[in-house]
């Protein structure tokens, strides 16, 4: 177990620690606007992370907000996860040349870089455990995931509000970090408390504390509230929403500024995986499917979802081939296509697979739930489907 007590850092610091990240020789990827969402992305500067922003999310609804007093850590969940590094949305896994009449296997493959995510939350951290037991443990190992993930550091953050979307606690996932990182940092007020999680990150620590104040059980202790304050919100207050409706009844526009303290979705998991294998013609999925508009984003954002397609591109004079992995996604027609047959051509059928494989396949399969209570696939579905309505209106119907 790592040696080094807990410390203290202010604002001011967090360049020191990107300092420290990239002196031990990581890339260092933050959060960062772009295109009004936060999203990770390679960042060398602290200068340049989200500070004075609070996100607003509901389902369909994403926005940013000018804060003064928000830190640069003060947003949860945005459309990015650990998966876009570990398992990115295309990669090369094979290269071909025709020489000489016959193929050769091009060794093109290069170590990855070393990547120090600095910000992933309770649910992002839950997720990598989940994509690691896919890609890294039974009968196949994948080469490509493993390797990159042999150099990930992680600085993970705990969360101190959730965005109207998030449910981690009803999946035991959150709020409060608890394993898989190795730093870990709780924002109180405007300082930090910085909790090593690994010998990697004694070493980071090591040079990070250099003139810091060392934690005392009492600041541990307050640390430790952070998380728990949220948890019992979560728990214990009723989901509200986190804007009015767009529209009025008279069908004028209607104000879009956030409610007062909107509060996070739960989700009933009692026998759920039973719930869903035994409802599987239940009129509710083709009501979903009225809305649904197949389009696949809930798998493009789902920090779990590990679904992929493999193509090859050759170049025009048919000399060099090249076989890349994308993602895929359950909602598109052709995932599903064995022997020119389609056994999920409706939007019911796709929608029902990708719901009970999340929430009930997948314990069969990795001894868990798929979902970690993000939240993102309701943020980000066009038209708001939100998975902890429809499985509550599938228990009802079933009741």
């Amino acid at each position: 177990m790592p040696d080094t007590p807990a410390f203290w850092i202010s604002e001011a610091d967090l360049q020191r620690l990107f300092d420290c990240l990239r002196a031990a020789g990581f890339q260092t990827v933050a959060p960062q606007v772009r295109d009004g969402a936060v999203i990770y992305d390679r960042l060398d500067e602290a200068a340049g992370l989200p500070h004075g922003l609070v996100d607003e999310q509901d389902g369909g609804y994403y926005r940013l907000t000018q804060h003064p007093d928000a830190g640069p850590f003060e947003h949860v969940a945005g459309p990015h996860s650990l998966k876009n590094f570990l398992f990115p949305p295309q990669e090369t896994i094979q290269q071909w040349r025709r020489q000489e009449g016959s193929w050769q296997q091009l060794n093109t493959q290069t170590a990855p870089e070393a990547l120090a995510v600095i910000g992933p939350r309770a649910c992002d951290l839950a997720a990598l455990a989940i994509q690691d037991r896919v890609f890294l443990e039974g009968d196949f190992v994948d080469p490509f995931y493993q390797a990159r993930r042999e150099r990930l550091f992680l600085v993970a953050i705990n969360c101190r509000r959730a965005a109207a979307t998030c449910f981690c606690h009803s999946m035991n996932c959150g709020p409060e970090v608890t394993a898989g990182y190795d730093l870990l940092l709780t924002p109180v007020d405007k300082r930090y408390v910085v909790e090593i999680g690994s010998a990697a990150g004694e070493q980071i620590a090591q040079q990070l504390r250099a003139e810091a104040t060392l934690c005392t059980p009492a600041d541990l202790t307050l640390a430790r509230k952070v998380s728990q304050t949220l948890a019992e919100q979560m728990a214990t207050r009723p989901h509200t929403p986190v804007r009015r409706a767009l529209t009025t009844a008279e069908g004028t526009p209607a104000s879009t500024q956030p409610d007062a303290a909107p509060v996070p979705r739960s989700l009933d998991t009692e026998n759920i995986r039973d719930l869903l294998f035994d409802n599987l013609q239940a009129d509710r999925w083709d009501e979903i499917a009225s809305r649904c508009l197949s389009c696949g984003n809930c798998t493009m954002v789902c920090p779990t979802c590990f679904c992929s397609s493999v193509q090859e591109v050759a170049d025009l004079a048919g000399d060099e081939v090249t076989r890349e992995r994308h993602w895929a996604s359950c909602f598109t027609l052709e995932h599903s296509q064995i022997h020119g047959e389609n056994p999920r051509p409706t939007t019911a059928a796709q929608y029902r697979q990708w719901l009970t494989h999340k929430l009930a396949g997948w314990i069969d399969q990795f001894g868990s739930s798929g979902c970690t209570g993000c939240g993102r696939c309701i943020t980000w579905c066009p038209v708001g489907i939100d998975l902890t309505e429809e499985v509550a209106a599938i228990r009802e119907e079933a009741s």
